[in-house]
């Protein structure tokens, strides 16, 4: 397809955007409604339009070549997959079940089961693909050194003596076989003409013959009428013909893969435009942005000093420095000045001490009818929603009337990055002459005070460098017990005991299974239904990969820090385990109790044991801490045949779990940790406050 083809589908998402994010602004300040059925048809159909919304940009994304286009789609598709898992939450708090089902919706909309299914965006693999295999390269390689993995045999190339001999043997062979073969039916013939000379035909059997020839003749003449027939209706064109012409759809996949190495081309030349624009705008243009921000700064303190009599002081960098000034959202003069005039503190004191005890007196009558009534369902508010309504005014300021008739190839704008350059060159250029007009400011200040006869006071830089808190919500590090050793000896180790696994690569859609038809209607006549295969592997998408594709997305969006898949034995739950190691390219640790058994031993070994898992799988993101039988550690009485003590682990299972956080990421891989779990059907006999 065409660059118009993507360039129309892309604008007809934004449509579809533009409508679900105003109804979904909408949601987000109404009052608490109790009647749930509505709520959930509200919910459903943002979910149904904005999962159409995300299949749409995912196959832009992954086609259009042009750079910045690429950039802004990006950005609205990470924000719709964030929104799109967080209306997942809510729906599953309106069913209160994981597995939903929205065929009304479908209906109404005109739309088919396969238009709305989960898809995995292409770019969660392709752009991370090496370092994909590097990891797995990495395993093996341990692996091998250790002696656990057999390298396999090369077998030399064969000479082309051997060649020929390998054919010849073939060729004979198949001669061989065709002269046995003809010189057998010229037996069966001998012994069948032999036979009809010593028989005569009898009259039924001649009669016999005699009608199969003319049922024979008859139905081999309607085949010939009905193929006719066929061919005058393909030609006419009132009928496709049974066979499928696959060349064009050959063409079709080389092309798009042909679009990769465009998009590839094309990014680095606007990497190398951005080096250079930016050399350009600071060699040719620095001089006329200094001399304008100063002449701004200057403008604004001598407009201040005409109203109040004195200089202001300008915002801190962690405030935004001036740049705060001259912004849309900047603070104005008006606020400025009072600020400067600030109450005194007893004042103050006095103020808040009433507010403190208005609110506290507040919240206590407010508590009350909160706790005894249930108000109903509200939409939580989003993290995603705010930037996504920002990427669609940046999309219809920029790119939805823009008139691409001079740019066919779809190379990327010079004067979109030169403008882009510009302004961080000018931010760059900010920070040095705030500080600059801070100490112009003090000067002037002083000299102020020394004509009015004042005792000169340095200006207080309270609000100039913005003190930072002592306190900061520092997550609680853990002691290192492994200062001194490096990454590698660690996942040497953890390989060495058969912690770390390699898995086989394993395609999510090879969990084959089709969604349940019937789990809607089935729901509406108030049953509660099997989910089937589809169901499954759909929510295994939804809370283990599409999270983890994108930093932004595992940072903002409900966090899912474990994952239990129960079903009897060969029902595939490790087949999905190494469906998700496989999908997001993460690092396999197996705490299974038979795995462990025998291994770290004593409570010392225990605690390096969850040290060293919790340090390398931070280190090595992503990463999938998987229990195979989850519900051993909780079992009331452990049976006396089971020799893997699986106890082990129940006090410090639940602290690994919840150890887990948005902010467990690491630098360049930006990835989480999670956890996944499996047990049997039979787990009964467990303690359930512990589980």
């Amino acid at each position: 397809m065409s660059h118009l083809t993507y360039n129309k589908l892309w604008y007809e998402t934004q449509a579809i955007l533009e409508e679900i994010t105003q109804i979904d602004v909408e949601q987000q300040s109404v009052k608490p409604t109790k009647d749930r059925t509505g709520a959930k048809y509200i919910v459903s159909n943002l979910y149904v339009k904005y999962l159409v919304a995300i299949n749409n940009l995912d196959q832009c994304y992954d086609q259009i070549v042009q750079p910045q286009k690429r950039i802004l789609i990006r950005k609205i598709l990470d924000n719709t997959i964030g929104r799109f898992l967080e209306i997942k939450h809510e729906l599953v708090n309106l069913d209160l079940s994981e597995f939903n089902y929205y065929d009304n919706i479908l209906l109404e909309n005109k739309l088919l089961p396969m238009d709305v299914k989960v898809i995995i965006p292409r770019h969660y693999r392709r752009e991370r693909i090496e370092d994909f295999k590097y990891k797995r390269q990495f395993v093996e390689d341990v692996l091998k050194k250790l002696g656990y993995l057999e390298e396999e045999e090369v077998e030399p190339p064969m000479t082309e003596a051997e060649a020929v001999r390998l054919i010849q043997i073939h060729e004979r062979a198949r001669q061989g076989r065709l002269r046995a073969q003809f010189m057998k039916e010229i037996r069966l013939q001998k012994d069948k003409d032999r036979a009809g000379k010593q028989k005569d035909i009898s009259e039924y059997s001649r009669a016999a013959a005699l009608k199969i020839q003319r049922i024979w003749r008859g139905y081999i003449t309607l085949a010939k009428i009905s193929r006719r027939t066929t061919t005058e209706i393909c030609i006419s064109g009132m009928l496709p013909p049974s066979t499928t012409d696959v060349s064009a759809r050959l063409k079709a996949e080389k092309v798009k893969y042909l679009r990769h190495d465009v998009q590839a081309e094309y990014q680095k030349q606007f990497e190398e435009s951005l080096v250079r624009e930016k050399e350009l705008v600071k060699r040719y243009e620095t001089g006329q942005i200094s001399e304008r921000i100063k002449d701004e700064i200057r403008t604004w303190y001598m407009a201040y000093k005409t109203t109040t009599g004195k200089f202001p002081d300008l915002p801190s960098e962690d405030s935004g420095g001036s740049a705060l000034i001259f912004s849309r959202g900047g603070i104005a003069d008006s606020d400025i000045v009072s600020k400067s005039s600030a109450p005194s503190s007893k004042e103050s004191k006095g103020k808040k001490d009433k507010g403190k005890k208005g609110s506290k007196e507040d919240e206590t009558k407010k508590k009350k009818p909160e706790e005894d009534e249930d108000l109903g369902f509200k939409m939580a508010p989003s993290n995603f929603l705010a930037d996504l309504m920002v990427c669609n005014s940046e999309y219809d300021e920029l790119w939805k009337h823009m008139d691409e008739s001079s740019n066919p190839l779809q190379t990327h704008y010079l004067e979109m990055v030169r403008a882009a350059k510009t302004t961080e060159v000018e931010a760059e250029l900010r920070k040095i002459i705030d500080e600059q007009m801070r100490n112009e400011l003090e000067n002037l200040q002083a000299a102020l005070d020394r004509d009015r006869a004042k005792k000169s006071k340095k200006a207080k830089k309270s609000a100039k460098k913005g003190r930072r808190s002592g306190k900061k919500n520092k997550k609680k590090r853990e002691k290192d017990l492994t200062p001194d050793r490096t990454l590698e000896s660690l996942f040497e180790e953890l390989v060495a005991n058969g912690i770390i696994k390699k898995y086989p690569e394993t395609p999510i859609y090879a969990f084959c299974g089709e969604r349940s038809y019937a789990a809607h209607d089935l729901r509406e006549q108030g049953k509660d239904p099997l989910p089937s295969l589809g169901d499954i592997r759909q929510v295994i998408m939804e809370y283990c990969i599409l999270p983890l594709g994108s930093p932004m997305i595992h940072q903002n969006s409900p966090l899912v820090r474990s994952l239990l898949l129960t079903g009897p034995s060969g029902s595939g739950k490790n087949m999905l385990v190494h469906a998700v190691c496989t999908e997001i390219g993460a690092v396999l640790f197996d705490l299974s109790p038979e795995n462990i058994v025998g291994k770290y031993p004593g409570k010392p070994g225990l605690i390096m044991l969850i040290h060293l898992v919790n340090k390398v799988s931070r280190l090595l993101q992503p990463a999938i801490i998987y229990m195979n039988g989850a519900e051993k550690p909780f079992l009331k009485k452990v049976p006396k045949t089971d020799k893997s003590d699986p106890k082990r682990l129940k006090k410090d299972l639940p602290k690994l779990v919840k150890g887990i956080t948005n902010e467990d990421q690491v630098p360049k891989t930006s990835h989480n940790v999670s956890e996944l779990y499996t047990c049997q059907l039979s787990s009964w006999g467990i303690s359930a406050p512990a589980l």
